[in-house]
């Protein structure tokens, strides 16, 4: 066995008997999700287990994208598990963010914190529709920034800013006279203020989706990331592997989801028969080997294409576009193998089904993605004719 491999065993031998028994923890929020006491006591379980960030090694070395994802998987066979592990979003991808582009000064005094556990982030990009702010399209932003003497400041109204309530650690995107900056901040702050955080589908991520307010936050000029202008570029360097990490942890829940509803269809009978051997049941379960094969292949392929050094825009665009729609078809078919069962509380499957539903929007719609691949088409057709 490689060290991928070694890891990820590890990995899903905690998540399956330490983890899975707290899914039924009451700890939750109002919104449903699971309380920061919760995910710290799962956390210790994690220190001690020697599995907490398993993707990024003693040395601060971070596994190629092709073994994160054989660990990522294995960490998302329960919505928890990225939680109790941390190995979830957006914090991975903050943190594969930091140990790329990061000063000493800011991995030191932001990173560490974030690859201990001891505390969670939130990046602060996406604005209110309603003010026509950036969303799927980031060069739509609106939150600004000026420098004033050696401090930058910041102001704007961000949403859907994951985690943000409770977080430690914030990277704000802003834009400046000379283009888009990124800056690292510590959380909280009393010139970022909550407005308030929605009731959405899905419910897995402490802190749920806030809308905030930042009124004149002043940030040192050594926390921005880079230079003035160059916030674009370090977020094209977060994009691809956050994206994909996003279809490895869920395809880490539906293959659990599968297990479940292969389960309930193999022990309950009707019609004289176990469930599985009506053609209709069987059958569905039988798309869902195929679906979960084609994912994993789609999450592999784009890895290694990161794994050469390229950006993998494109790449991570087809890999989110094809995992996340086939993750929402074995999602939507294990509730319905499991009938009245899979749309209640009782297993995780109802839940993996709303957070597989967002995770078709989240990190890019699936239209926009394929709009963005239209595009690549119409360019490449015009540069052959010339």
């Amino acid at each position: 066995m490689d060290r991928a491999d070694i890891i990820a065993q590890k990995v899903e031998d905690f998540v399956r008997t330490v983890v899975i028994p707290y899914e039924q923890d009451p700890r939750r929020d109002h919104h449903g999700a699971p309380t920061d006491e919760l995910v710290q006591e799962m956390r210790e379980k994690a220190r001690a287990a020697g599995v907490l960030t398993p993707h990024i090694l003693g040395d601060g070395d971070h596994l190629t994208q092709r073994e994160t994802a054989t660990v990522l998987i294995k960490s998302g066979l329960s919505p928890l598990g990225p939680l109790a592990v941390n190995t979830m979003a957006p914090d991975e991808g903050n943190m594969y963010l930091l140990g790329k582009v990061g000063s000493d000064h800011l991995k030191d005094h932001f990173l560490t914190k974030l690859v201990d556990g001891s505390t969670r982030s939130a990046f602060f990009m996406t604005e209110p529709a309603e003010e026509d702010g950036a969303g799927s399209d980031p060069s739509m932003m609106k939150t600004t920034c000026h420098l004033d003497g050696n401090h930058w400041v910041i102001n704007g109204r961000k949403a859907f800013i994951t985690g943000a309530e409770g977080a430690g650690v914030g990277i704000v995107m802003a834009k400046a006279t000379e283009g888009a900056c990124m800056f690292l901040v510590d959380l909280p702050n009393p010139a970022i203020r909550i407005e308030h955080v929605p009731n959405t589908i899905d419910n897995s991520m402490p802190g749920g989706h806030a809308t905030v307010i930042i009124d004149n936050l002043r940030v040192p000029a050594d926390q921005m990331l880079g230079q003035a202008g160059e916030g674009f570029k370090y977020a094209q360097i977060r994009l691809s592997p956050a994206r994909l990490s996003h279809c490895m942890r869920w395809l880490g829940c539906c293959i659990r989801a599968h297990e479940i509803a292969s389960n309930y269809a193999n022990r309950r009978s009707a019609f004289g028969k176990p469930l599985i051997e009506h053609e209709g049941v069987g059958f569905m379960l039988a798309e869902n080997m195929i679906d979960l094969q084609q994912a994993e292949l789609m999450i592999n392929w784009c890895a290694d294409v990161l794994d050469t050094g390229s950006l993998g825009t494109v790449e991570s665009s087809m890999a989110k576009v094809a995992v996340s729609e086939a993750l929402m078809r074995i999602a939507d078919r294990c509730v319905q193998v499991m009938g009245g069962t899979g749309v209640t509380d009782k297993t995780i499957v109802e839940q993996v089904f709303r957070e597989v539903r967002a995770f078709r929007i989240y990190d890019g719609p699936t239209e926009v993605h394929k709009w963005s691949l239209a595009k690549k088409i119409r360019r490449d057709w015009k540069a052959q004719q010339s």
